[in-house]
C-alpha cells in the first residue's frame, strides 16, 4: 500500500477522534483491540467479505463449458461458420452457441461471452481488441461480367450497382474516393444479402474482402479493377474487460487471431489499397 506505520497510526488516531472512542489498547511494542474496536473490526470485515464475494461473482464464469458468441450475420455466414469447426476440433469440451445479430448486446442481461463487431472499436464500458483489417472492392458474377462487358472500373457505368445500407460500405464512399459515376443502385440491409445479390447475377456489389474472397477463389465471383478501399471500420472482439481473463475466451481470442492472421496472409490483396476519406 506504500503507507508508513506512522501514517497508519495517525489515521487510526483521527478515526478514534471522529468516533469518540479508543479502538486499541496500546502496550509496549504491541496493541490489542478494545471492545469497541472488536465490534468495528467484525462489521468492517463482514463488509469487505461481501465486496470480495461480489468481485468473485462478477468474474466467475456461469457457463464454463459453453462459449456463446454474438457476431454479425454476414461475418458468421461467410467467415466464422466455415472455420469454427477447427476450433471445435481443438476444444471438444466446449459447446458452441453463435448468435447472429447486428446490435451490440447488454452483457449484464445476456449469457453472451464475447461479441465480434465491425466498427471503430469504441464501445461504452467494453474492452475492444482489433483482430482483423478489412478492405472493400467491387465484385460480380462471371456471367454478369461477360453479359455487360465489365472488366475495369471505368466500365461500372454500365452496371447495376448493389450496395449495403451500412454507411461505411456503400457506393457513396467508393465514389467519393475513386470518382466513378454510379447508376441507381439496388440496396440491401445486410452485407450477406449484398453478396447474395452478386451471386444471383443482379449486378456489381461493393463488398468486404473477408466475405467475398472464398467465392472469388471458387470462381463464383470476380473482382473488378485493381483498387480497394480501407474503411475506418474494422473487426473487433468486444467484452467487459474481466471476461477476457476467462480461460475459454482466452482460447477463442487466441484461435481467431491466428485464423485472421492466416487468412490475411493467404488472401493477399494484390491490389492498390487506398485509405478511405469521409
Amino acid at each position: 500500500m506504500f503507507v508508513t506505520a506512522a501514517a497508519v497510526s495517525q489515521q487510526i488516531r483521527q478515526l478514534e477522534d471522529w468516533l469518540g472512542v479508543e479502538l486499541f489498547i496500546r502496550q509496549h511494542r504491541r496493541v490489542k483491540l478494545t471492545a469497541e474496536g472488536g465490534i468495528l473490526y467484525q462489521q468492517t470485515k463482514r463488509g469487505f467479505d461481501h465486496i470480495q464475494d461480489g468481485v468473485r461473482q462478477v468474474n466467475q464464469d456461469p457457463n464454463p463449458n459453453q462459449l456463446s458468441i454474438s457476431t454479425l450475420p454476414s461475418f458468421a455466414q461467410h467467415w466464422l461458420v466455415p472455420r469454427i469447426g477447427q476450433f471445435r476440433q481443438q476444444h471438444p469440451e466446449l459447446a458452441m452457441l453463435i448468435e447472429p445479430r447486428n446490435e451490440l448486446i447488454n452483457f449484464q442481461d445476456s449469457n453472451v461471452d464475447i461479441c465480434i463487431r465491425y466498427g471503430r472499436g469504441h464501445y461504452p464500458n467494453l474492452e475492444s481488441r482489433l483482430f482483423m483489417d478489412e478492405v472493400l472492392y467491387p465484385v460480380c458474377h462471371p456471367l454478369y461480367q461477360q453479359q455487360h462487358n465489365i472488366y475495369q472500373l471505368d466500365d461500372l457505368h454500365r452496371a447495376e450497382l448493389i450496395e449495403d445500407t451500412w454507411p461505411d460500405i456503400n457506393w457513396d464512399v467508393w465514389l467519393k474516393n475513386i470518382g466513378q459515376l454510379p447508376k441507381p443502385t439496388i440496396q440491401y440491409h445486410g452485407s450477406q444479402f449484398v453478396l447474395e445479390g452478386a451471386l444471383a447475377v443482379q449486378g456489381v456489389a461493393l463488398t468486404k474482402h473477408s466475405l467475398a474472397f472464398r467465392y472469388i477463389q471458387e470462381g463464383k465471383l470476380v473482382r473488378i479493377g485493381d483498387i480497394a478501399l480501407r474503411p475506418e471500420y474494422q473487426y473487433y472482439l468486444c467484452a467487459p474487460a474481466g471476461y477476457f481473463r476467462r480461460p475459454k475466451i482466452a482460447l477463442f481470442c487466441e484461435w481467431i487471431e491466428e485464423q485472421a492472421a492466416q487468412f490475411q496472409c493467404e488472401a493477399q490483396y494484390n491490389l492498390t489499397v487506398i485509405e478511405a476519406k469521409y
